[in-house]
């Protein structure tokens, strides 16, 4: 009984209560930054081109942003946990057309069993990850991108030079992406209640907060009995099985699916996460944060395109906004510990 006791977490002291709260308020106030960008560019933007905010373009922005705010709330979970799966990409790929490949193998087959196949798809890949991940102890940066060449490589052999066509797949199918509520996409809203779900779990289940702990101090996160090594392969489980869902979504959207669907989305769905404020070290940030993350990225997308600029400068933003994000989280971590330290100090 004593040996239980002993092993017990002591309630939060007020100055570690004040301290927590002060991280959060400070995270919060870099998501309401993005707010403030977002709205700022498009206002420039559409001071120079009035069309860029026309019903078909917003309509195009929410559709292109769907399927990377699904694949951001995966990667937050991983990411939150002081890892990456740089894997999505290439699974999304392999789902997209093995999925809509059901199609044209198994005529009439139910849509939403489509959707569990790509589920299914995902999830094979996210277990691969986690396991080896979790269960070998292999860091996973090594592991996804590994599997991320090993996924495509798949897919490239299954696929061949094959493609799926729009023409093979059925009209309800296709029609999923074209769906409006008073012109917003019905996956827009899907999607968004999704991202809401998600960020409720994360911050409301003990299962989700402790993915913050392992990612704040995985060591001190054990020896509070957190079940480190189930958590993070979970958290890549539920990443496959996302990426997967996303392909299925993608095959929808495009309709035209080969051996390069999904390629790079790796790097766009990382730089979302990180510039909606998921800190890459792990233990802070939001599925809120990183959905508004990629709105900006594809809104900055959109923009190039009506302005007439090269899309070539995409990837090229992206990784600029990935390294100012990344050195803006680490001044944010500097300067809090300085801040809690002193805060400790004078409780002290």
């Amino acid at each position: 009984m004593t040996a239980t006791l002993l092993r017990r977490e002591p309630p939060e002291t007020p100055a570690e209560t004040s301290s927590r709260r002060l991280v959060e308020r400070v995270f919060r106030i870099r998501e309401s930054g993005i707010v403030v960008v977002l709205i700022v560019f498009a206002a420039v933007t559409t001071a120079v081109r009035h069309r860029f905010l026309s019903e078909t373009n917003i309509q195009f922005i929410l559709l292109d942003t769907t399927v990377y705010a699904l694949l951001a709330l995966g990667e937050t979970m991983v990411v939150i946990s002081r890892n990456v799966d740089l894997s999505i990409g290439s699974v999304l790929g392999l789902s997209a057309y093995l999925s809509a490949n059901l199609f044209g193998q198994h005529p009439g087959i139910p849509i939403p069993l489509v959707f569990l196949a790509g589920l299914g798809i995902g999830l094979g890949c996210g277990l691969v990850n986690g396991f080896i991940v979790a269960a070998g102890r292999v860091p996973s940066l090594v592991v996804t991108l590994a599997t991320l060449y090993i996924f495509r490589g798949v897919d490239i052999l299954i696929v061949g030079g094959k493609e799926v066509v729009p023409s093979s797949l059925p009209a309800g199918f296709t029609d999923i992406p074209k769906a409006t509520v008073g012109g917003v996409p019905d996956m827009a809203i899907a999607i968004a209640v999704v991202i809401a779900i998600g960020a409720y779990y994360l911050r409301s289940f003990r299962s989700g907060r402790d993915l913050y702990a392992i990612g704040s101090n995985p060591d001190a996160a054990s020896l509070t009995g957190i079940p480190v090594g189930r958590r993070v392969f979970t958290a890549f489980a539920v990443s496959g099985a996302i990426a997967g869902v996303a392909g299925v979504l993608w095959a929808a959207r495009f309709g035209t699916i080969d051996s390069t669907a999904g390629t790079g989305y790796e790097l766009t769905v990382i730089s979302a996460v990180v510039v909606g404020g998921v800190a890459i070290f792990g233990g802070s940030g939001s599925v809120v944060g990183a959905a508004l993350g990629a709105l900006l990225l594809n809104t900055i997308s959109s923009a190039l395109y009506v302005l007439g600029i090269s899309p070539f400068w995409d990837q090229a933003i992206a990784g600029f906004l990935l390294i100012l994000a990344i050195s803006v989280d680490r001044l944010i971590l500097v300067r809090l510990t300085a801040a809690l330290r002193r805060r400790g100090g004078h409780h002290a």
